[in-house]
């Protein structure tokens, strides 16, 4: 006979917000916190942005590593 095993849930999964959507999260971090979230390669950027975004990552963060594949 086979008996699932119940999965543990934990307690701090019901404070997480229900949210799925990455771009509301990030705009409600933005609004809420300060934090901005941007990546690179966003394609709502200007070449000039972009740029701008991967120096500063560059700079407080060091150099990305290459992906492979």
């Amino acid at each position: 006979m086979s008996v699932p095993n119940p999965r543990y849930r934990c307690p701090l999964g019901r404070l997480q917000p229900k949210r799925t959507d990455p771009e509301a999260i990030k705009r409600d971090g933005w609004r809420e916190d300060g934090i901005l979230v941007i990546s690179p390669d966003d394609e709502r950027l200007d070449w000039v942005e972009r740029e701008l975004v991967k120096r500063i990552g560059e700079r407080l963060y060091g150099c990305r590593e290459a992906r492979h594949g």
